[in-house]
C-alpha cells in the first residue's frame, strides 16, 4: 500500500490486511480505523471513494493498520469504547469495558431503590465507567471510585470530566475496599459494585492477544482459582454494607456456583440473585446485607 491511492482502494487494501491477521470483524474495523486516520465521517469513506490520499493521510493509515495487524486492541488505537450510551476514553492502563459489564450498571439501579445521600462504592473503577454512568444518572448519591492503579484513576478522572460528573465522585487509591477505612461509611453503605479480576493463572495462555498482550493484567488476573477476589469482595463487603446494602459483583464463565456459595458460607447475606448477560452466561451475582447480622468477621 505504498503507492498513492483512491480512498475506497485503500479500504479494501485495509479489509485483506485485518483478515490475513486473523481479524473477525475485518470489514467494520477497516471502515473505523481509515475513518480515525484519515479524520472523516464513516459515511466520508463512500463518498470520497474515489479520492487520492496525501503521504501524509497513507502514514497514518499504515501506522494504524501495523497497530492493529499486531492485535492491538482496536479501542486502544481509537482510544475511546462506548458504554450504556457514553463514551469513555482508554488507554493501556485500563480495562476496555465490556457490553456484560453493563450489567452492573443495570442490576443496580434496578435493585437500589436509592435514597437522597445513599452511598455507592466501585471496586476496581478502571475506565470509571461504572461510576461515572451511575453518576450521571442518580442525583444525590456520594460515589467512591476505588482503584489499585493510579494510571487508571488518572483516566477514569479524564472520563468524569468529559461527562461533567467530577465532583459527583470521590476518587481513592487502594487495594479492594481498603481505601474506605479513612472514612465513615462501616455499615452504612448502600451498593458495593465491582467487575473485578477473574481469570485464573492456568487460563491466561490461552486468551486472546489482544487481551494478553495488552490489557492490564492487574485488572485481569486474580490468581490461582479465578476467584480470590471474589472470595475477599465477600468478606470485606459485610463490615461495610448497611443491612439491606447490595453487592453486584460481575463473574467469570462457569464461575457462578462457586462464587454463590461463597457468599451462602460466609454468612450475612441474603436474597441472593443471578443474572445472565446476553450470551447465555451466569454473569452477574447479587447479594444483599442481612439484618441484624454482625458486620465485622
Amino acid at each position: 500500500m505504498s503507492e498513492a491511492q483512491a480512498i475506497g482502494k485503500l479500504l479494501a487494501s485495509a479489509q485483506q490486511t485485518l483478515e490475513c491477521a486473523g481479524i473477525a470483524n475485518a470489514a467494520q474495523e477497516a471502515r473505523w480505523l481509515l475513518a480515525f486516520a484519515l479524520e472523516m465521517k464513516h459515511h466520508e469513506l463512500v463518498s470520497r471513494s474515489e479520492q487520492p490520499v496525501t503521504a501524509e493521510q497513507l502514514t497514518r493509515v499504515l501506522s494504524v493498520l501495523q497497530r492493529r495487524e499486531a492485535r492491538e486492541p482496536l479501542q486502544y488505537i481509537l482510544g475511546s469504547q462506548e458504554f450504556c450510551g457514553l463514551d469513555f476514553s482508554v488507554t493501556p492502563a485500563v480495562l476496555i469495558p465490556r457490553p456484560e459489564t453493563e450489567l452492573l450498571v443495570q442490576e443496580t439501579l434496578r435493585e437500589g431503590g436509592f435514597e437522597e445521600g445513599a452511598v455507592l462504592v466501585d471496586v476496581g473503577t478502571g475506565s470509571g465507567c461504572v461510576a461515572v454512568t451511575l453518576a450521571t444518572i442518580l442525583g444525590g448519591m456520594r460515589i467512591f471510585a476505588l482503584d489499585c492503579s493510579q494510571d487508571a484513576l488518572k483516566v477514569a478522572r479524564k472520563n468524569a470530566e468529559r461527562h461533567g460528573v467530577i465532583d459527583k465522585i470521590i476518587w481513592l487509591e487502594g487495594d479492594l475496599l481498603s481505601p474506605l477505612m479513612e472514612y465513615s461509611v462501616a455499615g452504612a453503605v448502600d451498593a458495593i459494585i465491582s467487575n473485578p479480576p477473574y481469570i485464573a493463572e492456568s487460563e491466561w495462555a490461552d486468551l486472546q492477544p489482544e487481551v494478553r498482550a495488552y490489557e492490564p493484567r492487574s485488572a485481569l488476573l486474580a490468581g490461582p482459582k479465578g476467584i480470590e477476589f471474589h472470595e475477599r469482595l465477600i468478606h470485606d463487603s459485610k463490615e461495610f454494607l448497611a443491612p439491606g446494602g447490595l453487592l453486584v459483583m460481575e463473574v467469570g464463565q462457569g464461575q457462578l456456583p462457586v462464587v454463590q456459595r461463597m457468599a451462602v458460607e460466609a454468612g450475612g447475606y441474603t436474597g441472593l440473585q443471578t443474572v445472565t448477560d446476553e450470551a447465555g452466561i451466569e454473569r452477574v451475582l447479587i447479594a444483599r446485607r442481612a439484618d441484624g447480622e454482625p458486620r465485622h468477621g
